[in-house]
């Protein structure tokens, strides 16, 4: 199956609003460790998935938060 990077960025008054958008919304993602840089300043959200397109990777996320995601394909590389 595909994997994606899921990269969401949102301004600082938006916080608590993208992360109270997951509790309507029944998602594997929930009750998750994922990286963000929001205690730092950065206010975004990276979370790697496995779907099996874009949009069911999209799907993962509340409304609220897919809208302004960027999905980008991954794979593991080996670095020389």
């Amino acid at each position: 199956m595909p994997r994606y990077l899921l990269e969401h960025v949102h301004r600082a008054e938006e916080c608590a609003a993208t992360f109270s958008a997951f509790s309507g919304h029944d998602s594997p993602l929930r009750h998750q460790a994922t990286i963000a840089s929001c205690l730092y300043g950065g206010h975004a959200i990276w979370w790697d998935v496995v779907a099996s397109d874009e949009g069911d990777a999209l799907r993962l996320l509340p409304f609220y938060v897919a809208r302004r995601t960027v999905v980008t394909a991954i794979s593991d590389v080996h670095i020389p």
